[in-house]
């Protein structure tokens, strides 16, 4: 079983995830085209995270699956948030 600190411990992760991606969702909308490279690495760090949520939620109790559920809402959230603006930013090109 997962120990409370480690599920916190990645979710403060997980925190700190959306937070650097949600900061390269802003710059792309203000500079269109011209942080692809960072815009992508962000993407793949929520896909890195999100498999990772699954993979822990395996090894939790049903309250800290529930936590894992609602921050897994916000990674899929925001990964589809990214996936659309990065059709808009991929017609600049």
């Amino acid at each position: 079983m997962a120990t409370r600190q480690s599920v916190e411990e990645f979710l403060q992760r997980c925190e700190d995830t959306i937070r650097a991606s949600k900061e390269q969702v802003n710059t792309a909308r203000q500079q269109e085209h011209y942080n692809l490279t960072e815009y992508t690495n962000a993407m793949e760090q929520l896909e890195d995270v999100t498999n990772d949520l699954a993979h822990l939620a395996l090894s939790c109790n049903g309250q800290q699956r529930e936590q894992l559920h609602r921050m897994r809402l916000q990674l899929q959230q925001l990964q589809n948030d990214m996936t659309l603006d990065e059709n808009i930013l991929n017609d600049f090109n």
